[in-house]
């Protein structure tokens, strides 16, 4: 489930947008595995993210929080984002920030360390892009990159996917079905997992 919403940021040549998701729920009811013992009702991951964009420079900024239900654990970051002059069908929005990592009962040092503890902080840098097919349909691809910058040994070395680094990837075709209703297909992987394993969905949505 995705909910979007634009709120008046009290200057015109700005705009702004909250967007909330929740994923996982209702697995056992609706979803398939090979194996259904995988599958159940929780929630598995929330994500809350904040735009903000100046609409005379293309200037903005995102406040993205993720959440692992099932892990007790997230990250939380802050990025400056700067859209490109378009090339012909082609945009380009470059992007770089920093975060925190966040999680209850983190393992340090061969311990678990009780309630909830900020194991290290992160740098992402990556680009949005969007390549117009046709009038109704487009094609984004949104490689990020993650670094750990500061924190526990554990987390400086081992924080993204066991490695202090992590290359990330993500894919969507969208069709613009009408003026407010579309779909569009999203694949996300990283670079220790295929293509083929890694998350694929179908969202609907509708602009009210």
């Amino acid at each position: 489930l995705k909910v979007g919403k634009t709120y008046d940021t009290g200057n015109d040549n700005t705009a702004a947008m909250n967007v909330f998701e929740v994923k996982g729920f209702m697995g056992e009811a609706t979803g398939f595995n090979s194996n259904d013992d995988l599958l159940d009702n929780s929630i598995d991951f929330v994500r809350y993210r904040n735009f903000q964009v100046n609409l005379t420079n293309g200037r903005a900024s995102q406040i993205d929080v993720n959440y692992d239900a099932g892990n007790e654990s997230g990250t939380s970051s802050y990025s400056f984002i700067q859209a490109l002059p378009k090339m012909g069908r082609l945009n380009l929005y470059p992007l770089a920030g920093a975060g925190v990592a966040f999680g209850n009962n983190i393992l340090e040092d061969g311990q678990k360390i009780g309630g909830y503890t900020v194991p290290g902080t992160f740098a992402v840098a990556g680009v949005y892009s969007k390549l117009e097919l046709t009038e109704k349909m487009w094609f984004n691809y949104n490689p990020m990159w993650t670094s750990t910058l500061s924190g526990s040994d554990q987390f400086t070395e081992y924080g993204m996917e066991g490695d202090d680094n992590l290359l990330s990837h993500e894919i969507s075709l969208s069709y613009q079905i009408d003026p407010r209703f579309n779909v569009r297909y999203f694949a996300n992987w990283t670079e220790n997992s295929s293509f083929e394993d890694g998350e694929h969905r179908i969202e609907f949505n509708y602009q009210l």
